[in-house]
Order: structure tokens, then C-alpha cells, then sequence
């Protein structure tokens, strides 16, 4: 047993999610997560909302709302998405608390005592129209180094090279088309060369890391240079530093924070407020960062860099801060992008299918199903309503929720319950070990972060056990119950394996199987939203956490004589109709 951290990127609360972001951060780690707690890890999975930067007073301004009332607003809106789908965080919290501000306030004040924070003048970008800071990500242009057209004010997305929005060639502001004013301005900034070093090392020893974020990451350490990390706004965390009252920092460095703290908000919530260092100072413990692939270079490289200047490890050395030294991510797992009928999502274009639209009127569970057998997890990938249709149907309601509820009826009907198994045959005994034999081919690929190889063994088992009741047809057994019941015995213990196998992808059925096969209790636990107050005095918020206790990832002896009622059907089936109704939403 060890203990694990699960670091979930930060969703940004201008506006509800869409199903390209949590194909990308949330249902991967929780698969993860769900699966190490069941594999008896001690797992800490925290996130929140990303809640400051220039972008939210744009979001707001458009709303008539105060940026505080625009994140309050979007923060409640993501944890219910969340929710929705079952996300088991120990605690989604978010940036504006007085715990954040506190913690972010620590960070910067080590790196700065350490000698890795300098201040520079640049050219900052302003909007002619209204005076406000242009913040990078907002303005686009061409990059000067490959020539693509669509990079943006910080990086270019195509090369991944670090930029400043005065090097892109005719640079545009995303937010009205305008061309950006630059003047001169000081700004206090992180010095990543010093830890080119520091970084090239640590890569080196990276092991098992998905081939694309390790060559990517590599590529850039030598190029890195100092990188700003205050702004010219009023929203953000107040820099702890006499005459910077004007200014606030950055939203990309506050936010990467936010993993310590929301560890430590955890913490003090949890009545042991130096828990938190149970992940971030084991020798053996583990950090798992998930994110989209738009995010490697702040997992990988800028993330690490600020945690080897807190433990006073970059070329100028130092001391750790007053939190001691903290762990470096163990593996940066990187999802791809998932388009939407061949096009890239996007809000404004109204190429999106919001979580919560998607929930209204289709289970979570089809679309945590998706993701993990079609998702982005080293290839873009497109999600068309007609695949989505295929796989609900063909595989989820044909295939494993067929199974389930014809030997169940079957079983019911016939016995009342689960029926005392004879003799067993070869077939019976091949199945029953091709199911347990699963149980570490799929834990270890989740755990290595295969998720849709781990997906597919899980579901061969179900489709073995669909071939095992056509080939043994109990159905025509009502001459030699004995062999019935032990058909329907072998089934059902399979069922009940699967339901174990399965959990991690599709909690919600998981759960109702439990309850079909005679259970009690909670199997696969889910997150609760609860209201708190902030902890300093800040205003109170919604948070997802959870008392979660979780079975062991083995299989277990199904019990004959547990009563059996005949169950609803596991999975909605889909009309084809829907892939023109939905197509016809995204063009309405």
C-alpha cells in the first residue's frame, strides 16, 4: 500500500464544461483513482476551479457580473457537471479561497528568498478599446519560429515553443479582432533556465511515461527562459511584496499551485491538518498529474520547476520553504484532444455538448463508457453521435447489460434466487477462470494508464460469458434443472466478477448490478456535493469530496440462496433518431 496522489487539472470557471474536457482530465483520473483505492492505495484526488486572470473579468463584463459573482456562478455550474458524472474527488475545491491565497503567497515567497524570481521590463499587450491587460492566451497570431497561424500570446500549440504575444507576426485579439497596444511594464518573473539542469536530469529518470509527453517536454527544456508571473488586473492573488499592490500574479502560477493547496485545504477539513504531507513528503509515495495535452508543458516542466525552487534545487540552490521539501510529479499523464464530428470544440462556434446537456438525457455511465474505449488517450479521436449510438447499444445494452438481465430473469424466474451450483463441467470451470484471471490483466493496465486496453479485457470477459450461455443455453435445460442452476450459478458469479472489473469505468451500473445480485450497501461510492465555509473567513462555497470506502479489487464467492428479483433493464437503448436530432442541436 502506498500512497497516491491524483492531481486533476483545474477546469477554468468561465462557463459550464463540455464533454471534450472531461474526456481529457476528469474521467481518466477517476478511473485511475477508483481502481487504486480498490488495489488498496491510500489516494488523495484533489482539484477545483481555476478562478482568476484577465479572462474572467471578460467572462463577467459580458454578463453584467462582478468577477467574483462570474466565478461563484461557474464554480457551482462545474461542480455539479462533475457530479454528474460520479468523479470521486476527495476534494474539488477552488482559487479564490484564503488557504490558496495563502499557499500561493508561500510559494513565491521561498522562490523569491532562493534567488529564482526576477523582476524584468517587457512590453505588455493592452486593449485599445478598453485599457485592460490582454491576457496571453487571448491574443493570436502567427508563430515567428514554425509559421503556424493559430498560436497563441504564451505558446505555440503546434511547436510547443514558450512565446511573449509581441513575438507573434500580426498579432489579433481573440476577444474583439483588434490589433493589441504594447507599452513597456515591470513584471516579476520565474527564472526557468535555472532549472534547465535540474529539469533535463529529471526527465532522464522518468520511466513508463507515454512516449509523446516525454519527447515533447524534452525538446523544450533547453529553450525555457524567465517567464512572467504577475499581471497588471485586480483579479488574482495579491503578491506578497511592498510596492506590487497594483498588480496580481499570473493565473498560470497560482493555479499549478493549487494541487498543494487544495492537498492542505483537505487536510485541514479532515481534522489532521498535516495529513497533506502523507503525499507530497513519502519517499515511496506516488503524484499522477492528469490533463489534456494543451497543458503538458505546465505539468511537466514549468509545475516541477517551481517545486525544484521551493526545495532549493535549481542552479542558485537555496532552502526548502516552510513546508519542507515537496515531491515532483511521478508521471504527467497526458490525454489528447477529442474532437466533435470532425471539428474541434468550440464554445463560441457552438460546436459543444455541454456535460450537463448530455446528462439530461443520457446516463453517465455511456459516456464514461465512451471515453474510456474510444476516448483521446494517445490519439485525437472524434466523437460522432452515430458511434456513440453504436457503442451504447451494440456493446453496452447487447453486451454486458444483456447478460446481466437475461441471467438474472432467468435465474429469478426459475429459482427465485441464486441457485445452488452441481458438478461443475470444463466450460463452466474455463469460464469461471478466464474471469478471475482478469482481475490483475486489467488492474495493471489501468494502473500503467492503458485505460482502453483495461476497458477491453473487462469487456471480453463479458462477451466469454454471452458466448458460454448461447453454447450452454439454460434456457432448454427445464428437463435437468441441476445443470440449469449451475449454468445460471457459473453466469452470475461471472456477472458479479464483471461488476468489479467494470467499476472503475461505470460506477453508477456497477452499483445498480450489486443491488440486482442481492446486495447491500454501498459498492461503488460517489461524491457528494457539500456546502462549506472558507476556512479564513472567505465567502462559502460548494465542494465535492466524499466518505469513501471502496471494496477490494479481487473477485468474491457469490453466495447461493441470495434472493433475486427480476431487474429493470441495466442500460437505456438509443433510437437512432437521436444522431439526427443531436446533429440538428449543433446546427439549430
Amino acid at each position: 500500500m502506498s500512497h497516491v496522489l491524483a492531481a486533476v487539472a483545474w477546469p477554468y470557471a468561465n462557463g459550464p464544461r463540455h464533454i471534450g474536457h472531461v474526456s481529457g482530465f476528469g474521467v481518466p483520473s477517476d478511473v485511475f483513482s477508483r481502481y487504486m483505492r480498490m488495489a488498496g492505495h491510500r489516494v488523495l484526488m484533489v482539484s477545483g476551479t481555476d478562478e482568476h486572470g484577465t479572462p474572467i473579468q471578460v467572462q463577467a463584463d459580458a454578463e453584467g457580473l462582478t468577477p467574483q459573482q462570474a466565478v461563484d456562478k461557474y464554480n457551482r455550474m462545474i461542480v455539479e457537471d462533475l457530479h454528474g458524472l460520479g468523479l470521486s474527488y476527495d476534494l474539488f475545491t477552488r482559487t479564490t479561497t484564503r488557504n490558496h491565497y495563502a499557499v500561493v503567497q508561500e510559494v513565491f515567497s521561498a522562490l523569491d528568498a532562493n534567488g529564482y524570481i526576477v523582476s524584468q521590463i517587457q512590453m505588455g499587450a493592452l486593449s485599445p478599446s478598453t485599457g485592460r491587460t490582454l491576457p496571453d492566451r487571448y491574443i493570436e497570431g502567427t508563430c515567428p519560429i514554425c509559421g503556424y497561424t493559430s498560436a497563441r500570446g504564451d505558446q505555440c500549440d503546434n511547436c510547443g515553443n514558450q512565446l511573449d504575444p509581441i513575438d507573434l507576426i500580426n498579432p489579433k485579439s481573440k476577444i474583439n479582432g483588434e490589433t493589441p497596444e504594447f507599452r513597456e511594464t515591470e513584471h516579476l518573473f520565474l527564472d526557468l533556465g535555472a532549472f534547465a539542469d535540474a529539469l533535463n536530469q529529471w526527465l532522464d529518470s522518468r520511466e513508463g511515461w507515454r512516449p509523446n509527453v516525454l519527447r515533447f517536454s524534452k525538446n523544450l527544456v533547453d529553450d525555457l527562459r524567465p517567464r512572467a508571473i504577475t499581471r497588471d488586473l485586480e483579479w488574482g492573488v495579491p503578491i506578497p511584496r511592498e510596492g506590487w499592490d497594483a498588480k496580481r500574479f499570473y493565473v498560470w502560477f497560482d493555479a499549478v499551485i493549487g494541487y498543494l493547496s487544495a492537498s492542505i485545504e483537505w487536510a485541514r477539513r479532515s481534522g489532521d491538518p498535516e495529513a497533506w504531507r502523507n503525499w507530497w513528503q513519502d519517499p515511496q509515495g506516488k503524484a499522477y498529474y492528469f490533463m489534456g495535452k494543451d497543458n503538458i508543458v505546465f505539468h511537466s516542466l514549468i509545475w516541477p520547476a517551481i517545486l525544484f525552487g521551493y526545495d532549493g534545487k535549481g542552479d542558485k540552490n537555496g532552502k526548502p520553504g516552510e513546508y519542507g521539501e515537496l515531491a515532483l510529479p511521478t508521471e504527467v499523464v497526458s490525454s489528447e484532444f477529442l474532437t466533435m464530428e470532425g471539428k474541434k470544440f468550440s464554445s463560441s462556434r457552438k460546436i459543444v455538448i455541454y456535460v450537463r446537456d448530455f446528462l439530461e438525457r443520457y446516463d453517465a455511465d455511456a459516456l464514461r463508457y465512451f471515453i474510456a474505449v474510444a476516448g483521446p488517450e494517445s490519439n485525437d479521436t472524434d466523437f460522432t453521435w452515430s458511434e456513440f449510438l453504436r457503442r451504447n447499444n451494440d456493446e453496452l445494452v447487447a453486451g454486458w447489460g444483456n447478460l446481466v438481465n437475461r441471467s438474472i430473469s432467468m435465474a429469478a424466474k426459475n429459482f427465485g434466487g441464486v441457485p445452488q451450483p452441481g458438478e461443475l463441467t470444463d466450460e463452466d470451470r474455463a469460464l469461471l477462470a478466464f474471469s478471475k484471471e482478469a482481475f490483475p490483466r486489467v488492474g495493471d493496465l489501468i494502473a500503467a494508464h492503458k485505460q482502453k486496453a483495461a476497458i477491453g479485457e473487462a469487456m471480453r470477459v463479458v462477451a466469454e460469458a454471452n458466448k458460454y450461455l448461447s453454447d450452454q443455453a439454460p434456457w432448454k435445460l427445464k428437463e435437468d434443472k441441476p445443470r440449469m442452476g449451475t449454468v445460471l450459478y457459473v453466469a452470475l458469479q461471472v456477472i458479479d466478477d464483471c461488476k468489479t472489473l467494470l467499476s472503475p469505468f461505470l460506477p453508477h451500473s456497477s452499483q445498480k448490478v450489486h443491488e440486482l445480485l442481492g446486495g447491500t450497501g454501498v459498492f461503488a461510492p460517489m461524491p457528494e456535493i457539500r456546502e462549506v465555509d472558507d476556512l479564513d473567513g472567505g465567502p462559502s462555497y460548494p465542494v465535492l469530496t466524499g466518505d469513501y470506502e471502496f471494496p477490494a479489487w479481487e473477485p468474491v464467492t457469490l453466495e447461493p440462496g441470495k434472493a433475486l428479483t427480476a431487474p429493470t433493464p441495466l442500460f437505456k437503448k438509443l433510437e437512432p433518431s437521436i444522431v439526427d436530432e443531436e446533429l440538428a442541436r449543433l446546427t439549430g
